[in-house]
């Protein structure tokens, strides 16, 4: 057994807090607290400040104009005709108040990614989540649902990128049975199921083929896993994609 499984298990052992335990019970109790606290803190998160205007008026627009927006952004970082300019200065009055970002990213942590800059956007305009390998977590999926849901973001893609180094990683655990130390080891098993994906389609499987296989699968979890995202995507209210990142050249590709 992993030390993590072991920390896990003692964990599980231990007597509850009593604050805990007076918290769960009156969470199991009275539902309606709970729903009032949701509704309370969407209200909040919509607005931010009902004496201040929208931060980003421009950034109220259609899950289908976000990712045309996406992409000509990346259109511009390609071609070396980027806008944005925002200094901390320039942004600050508006952002201050609050904020409403057209697209939520799920990034992977890759320091040669970063979607501010391939997008050509400034601040307030992209909810970015990251981690290595770009898969969704459970602490991860509550930060997206939050985009999605209170600052009503109508995109999300999932952005993955070539010659990934998390994906490699799965890879070599899958063929080559190699463990990795500490936490590095539940990074390459989350992708192990996107290396097993690739791998049904047949022929020999490149690092590429896998990156992509991840990308659908996490799109395809987004969509349907969560009553919150899923809601908004059947209403059209939201659209969840894959892109993918060429280190090479710059250009982001829709994968799903």
């Amino acid at each position: 057994m992993c030390q993590l499984c072991v920390d896990k298990s003692e964990s599980n052992l231990k007597p509850m807090q009593p604050a805990r335990r007076a918290l769960l019970k009156l969470a199991s109790s009275s539902p309606l607290w709970m729903a009032g606290l949701g509704a309370s803190t969407m209200m909040v998160g919509a607005r931010a400040d009902d004496a201040h205007p929208m931060p980003k008026p421009e950034n109220v627009i259609s899950p289908d104009q976000a990712l045309e927006r996406l992409m000509k952004g990346n259109g511009r970082y390609v071609n070396g005709n980027i806008n944005t300019n925002d200094s901390f200065k320039s942004a600050e009055a508006g952002l201050k108040h609050g904020q409403n970002p057209y697209a939520i990213i799920l990034s992977c942590a890759d320091s040669r990614v970063s979607p501010e800059l391939c997008f050509d956007e400034g601040p307030g305009d992209l909810f970015v989540n990251r981690i290595a390998g770009n898969f969704v977590t459970t602490d991860l999926l509550g930060s997206i649902e939050y985009g999605a849901l209170i600052l009503k973001s109508p995109l999300i893609m999932v952005l993955g990128h070539t010659e990934c180094g998390a994906v490699k990683a799965a890879m070599k655990a899958e063929e080559e049975n190699t463990s990795f130390p500490g936490h590095i080891q539940s990074i390459s098993s989350h992708l192990g199921a996107a290396v097993r994906a690739a791998k049904q389609q047949g022929g020999k499987t490149s690092t590429t083929d896998v990156v992509k296989a991840n990308i659908k699968l996490n799109v395809a979890y987004l969509q349907q896993s969560t009553p919150i995202i899923r809601k908004l995507v059947q209403e059209n209210k939201l659209k969840v994609v894959g892109g993918m990142y060429n280190l090479e050249d710059g250009t982001v590709s829709i994968v799903s």
